[in-house]
């Protein structure tokens, strides 16, 4: 048996991430699966507003496009970009995943759709979604390190950006898209999509919608993990013109989510802990919940180009409503209600080149009344508004870039009833220098002075936290979080290998985060799972201090056969991050670091992968934090391309966790209770159009 368990290690020593995304091939036309010859220098990192190649970006950055975006896609936009190196996800059961990017999560890290914020309330519990499907993205783009300069104080540890293609910003002639029709054994689940886009040279409308419907996940120690069904629809239409000197579109779109969440019965007999291994254990007094949230969203773009000393000047604003309920199965009766109802805008002008430099200057500006009610409303009614003035410059001497940034914000955080209140003023300085070495090889530097404002919930929340199983206490007198960061990163591309290194350390002052105060608040209403003496709830409270994070990210691909067998490619990856406070002590939930290898072998219409994968134990952990085990996963894909009736299609399957593999993951609230699924079958079938 021990020898089995090792299996995975011997075939591929464990972990990969799909280089194909960030420095081997990749396609950024999504209507063309089968081409995989182009590099990420020829992708265009939209979330720039200098629209830079991503080979040009001096800010680490990854891009999830083509084939390699089709590979990874995953029902959770955590769990599609979290083998990307240093970045995982933050799971709280199969249906919530938002991504961490280098240990940090929530608010620290933005998402973002097309450059704007998804204005949800997945920042406000970790048992809430992100409103984004990502069956529907056409690219992914990660900002790895704080990228406060261009999105906030929000995005002080990176963005995690979706592209959809929704508004179209160049012209499109006659018909194209996309379909697919999949599913998994894991949890029988089934998902469909098309994506259209027609148009003129001058108008389009695109189109597109997605449902996706799954049953409870299969654990690893058999049995499925009760009440984690799901069904998920969303869709849109996009209206657009494009002319000579600009474009102006207008895009409405819904998004309609119901899942459960992992059921944790309030059960002291002795075969609790066995049960809840092997399936959530029923029965107790725990409470079935699921949630059903629904958001209607209403996005403008409009650009201008050759406006005078303007080179372009482009404005984008959207409108969300949206609310959630979390509904107690037993009864089937709403225990809270989140409702959450925002804007956000941005205006970006490109001046024309100076010399070797260009520079951007812009505003973003945005507001949400953010409302909770019932027995989870821990967080009373509260209005957040932001205004900011962002600029950035870059200049190319080369063999030197240079690339410098700063922005200034205003934040009003109140209570509706306005008895409490708060106003910061983040400001964010960034200093980027790469320089070119011999052929191929390039050396980064990036300098950030960063802050951050404190969110809604860690100043106000006080009340019962399900999802955290605690009592929060919020701190109306949070001070900005203030971060100082140095990054250096080694970089060489050729044509058959290519490999990076990035060492970073963040040294933050005044770090929020959510302390154990080793007090106890009696609740009997809602059955949690770790709760103290005579069914008391643990005192979290928001509090600061200093903290330093540090890690590395490594990564290589190389070609390693090429003839008439078909081509052969060699990846793999290691990344690690160390996050603990300056007095003493580690912080919680810090993601374990990773290594692995995987092969890519392509063959005319054939293309296959082996990935292994392999988790450390994290033992390193924060007071009252349990320490997680170490594990292995082997993932396996095989797809055929072929053409017909006027489409381009693909036919393919996935193995993941081949070996059925028993992991927890240690970023997770339920990693205790809750393991990761165990081996599923995906299938389906694509077309491109």
């Amino acid at each position: 048996m021990p020898k089995l368990r090792l299996l995975p290690l011997l075939i591929a020593s464990a972990l990969t991430a799909p280089l194909a995304a960030t420095a081997s091939p990749a396609d950024p036309n999504p209507s063309d699966p089968r081409s995989h010859e182009k590099t990420l220098a020829e992708i265009t990192v939209t979330a720039s507003p200098l629209a830079e190649a991503g080979e040009q970006m001096i800010q680490p950055t990854l891009v999830l496009v083509g084939a390699a975006l089709e590979d990874q896609r995953r029902a959770t936009l955590g769990e599609t970009v979290e083998r990307l190196p240093g970045v995982q996800s933050a799971n709280f059961g199969p249906n919530v995943g938002r991504p961490i990017i280098r240990g940090l999560d929530g608010a620290r890290v933005q998402v973002t759709s097309g450059g704007l914020a998804t204005l949800d309330v997945s920042t406000v519990s970790v048992d809430h979604a992100v409103t984004i499907e990502p069956f529907l993205a056409e690219q992914i783009e990660v900002l790895k390190g704080p990228a406060t300069v261009l999105f906030g104080s929000g995005a002080i540890g990176g963005v995690v950006n979706v592209v959809d293609g929704r508004i179209a910003t160049q012209p499109v002639e006659g018909v194209t898209g996309r379909a697919e029709i999949g599913g998994n054994t894991i949890d029988s689940s089934s998902v469909a999509l098309a994506k259209v886009a027609v148009g003129n040279g001058r108008f389009a409308l695109t189109a597109d919608a997605a449902r996706r419907d799954g049953d409870d996940f299969r654990s690893p120690f058999g049995g499925r993990i009760e009440n984690t069904a799901m069904t998920r629809s969303a869709g849109a239409l996009g209206l657009s013109f494009t002319g000579a000197n600009g474009y102006a579109g207008v895009a409405v779109s819904r998004f309609d989510n119901r899942y459960g969440i992992p059921f944790v019965a309030d059960d002291d007999d002795a075969e609790a802990p066995e049960r809840a291994l092997r399936g959530i254990a029923k029965g107790g007094e725990g409470k079935a919940v699921a949630l059903d949230m629904t958001q209607r969203r209403t996005e403008a773009r409009v650009g201008w180009r050759g406006l005078g000393p303007l080179d372009s000047l482009e404005g984008s604003l959207v409108r969300s409503d949206y609310e959630h309920v979390e509904i107690e199965l037993e009864d089937n009766s709403i225990g809270t209600r989140f409702v959450n109802d925002a804007y956000e805008g941005r205006l970006v002008g490109e001046f024309a080149a100076f010399g070797a430099w260009r520079s951007a200057i812009g505003i973003a500006f945005g507001e949400r009344d953010f409302l909770a009610l019932g027995d989870e409303a821990f967080v009373p009614p509260a209005r957040a508004s932001e205004f900011g003035l962002f600029a950035l410059l870059t200049a190319d001497y080369d063999p030197w870039k240079v690339e410098i940034g700063g922005r200034l914000d205003r934040v009003d955080s109140e209570l509706k009833d306005r008895s409490l209140g708060q106003r910061h003023d983040p400001g964010n300085l960034s200093l980027g220098v790469s320089r070119a070495l011999a052929p191929g090889w390039r050396v980064n530097l990036n300098l950030d002075r960063a802050q951050r404002a404190p969110s809604l919930e860690e100043l106000f929340s006080n009340g019962p936290h399900a999802a955290t199983a605690s009592f929060e206490v919020g701190d109306p007198s949070l001070g900005l979080e203030a971060a100082q960061h140095a990054e250096t990163g080694l970089h060489y591309e050729a044509d058959t290998f290519s490999a990076s290194l990035n060492l970073y350390r963040t040294r933050f002052d005044d770090f929020i985060y959510l302390q154990d105060t080793g007090e106890f608040f009696e609740e009997s209403a809602p059955a949690l799972a770790n709760k103290g003496p005579d069914d008391e709830l643990p005192i979290r409270q928001w509090v600061q201090a200093d903290a330093r994070f540090s890690g590395f990210e490594l990564q290589a691909s190389t070609k390693i056969m090429d003839n008439a067998n078909g081509g052969l490619r060699l990846r793999g990856f290691a990344d690690g991050v160390r996050g603990r406070l300056s007095q003493g002590g580690n912080l919680p939930r810090i993601a374990p670091g990773r290594f692995g290898l995987g092969f890519e072998w392509t063959q005319g219409a054939w293309r296959a992968s082996l990935d292994g994968s392999r988790y450390l134990k994290q033992d390193r952990v924060a007071v009252d934090e349990t320490p997680t085990a170490g594990f292995n996963r082997l993932d396996a894909h095989i797809s055929y391309a072929l053409s017909g009736a006027g489409a381009e299609w693909e036919i393919y399957a996935d193995v993941r966790n081949l070996t059925d593999a028993a992991g927890f993951s240690h970023t997770s609230f339920l990693k205790d209770v809750a393991p990761l699924p165990g081996r599923g079958v995906g299938f389906g079938i694509r077309a491109f159009f």
